[in-house]
């Protein structure tokens, strides 16, 4: 326990979770905000990646006197989600998304990482199911001279996938 002044004594972890609240609501201090480099080498991307990011609204700096971006500590947690989230195999827009519903200013908390997970389950469970009906087809296709063009899922005839949008489609006319 510590005292503050005249204050009653508060534990440590109480005093730390309160300041740690109060951050939320504030802007970052000069010293809490990192050069470019340094976000880039201890998130493990390019610096190009950062830029990149930023553009897409994934993440936020701030300028020095100099012109020099300057991110908030709060970014590397940030970058940690947007790259597990790449990983993942999801859309940078879907990471986006998530993101704004965050505080600018701090870094996601595990209770916003349940939230997000929550949200992005359904998004891969699908995914999950395309890839597996593309593995199990895939074994017995060669995509051309097929020999079974009842059970071929890469066949349209008479072009009734057009609907669908470009690119080959799974699941729909022939299968």
């Amino acid at each position: 326990m510590h005292r503050h002044g005249n204050q009653d004594p508060i534990p440590c972890c109480r005093a730390r979770h309160e300041r740690h609240e109060h951050h939320d609501a504030r802007p970052p201090r000069r010293n809490d905000l990192l050069a470019v480099g340094e976000v880039a080498t201890r998130a493990g991307v390019a610096v190009s990646a950062l830029h990149f990011y930023e553009a897409k609204g994934l993440i936020a700096s701030t300028r020095s006197e100099g012109n020099q971006r300057r991110y908030p500590r709060a970014v590397l947690r940030r970058l940690a989600v947007i790259r597990v989230a790449q990983r993942m195999g999801l859309p940078l827009a879907l990471i986006a998304q998530a993101l704004q519903a965050l505080p600018a200013h701090r870094a996601p908390t595990v209770a916003d990482w349940r939230r997000m997970s929550a949200a992005w389950r359904a998004d891969l469970d699908e995914r999950i199911r395309m890839l597996t009906q593309l593995r199990d087809e895939l074994d017995g296709c060669i995509g051309c001279g097929c020999l079974s063009l009842k059970a071929c899922p890469l066949r349209n005839p008479q072009d009734t996938m057009a609907g669908s949008g470009p690119g080959p489609h799974f699941g729909g006319a022939g299968s």
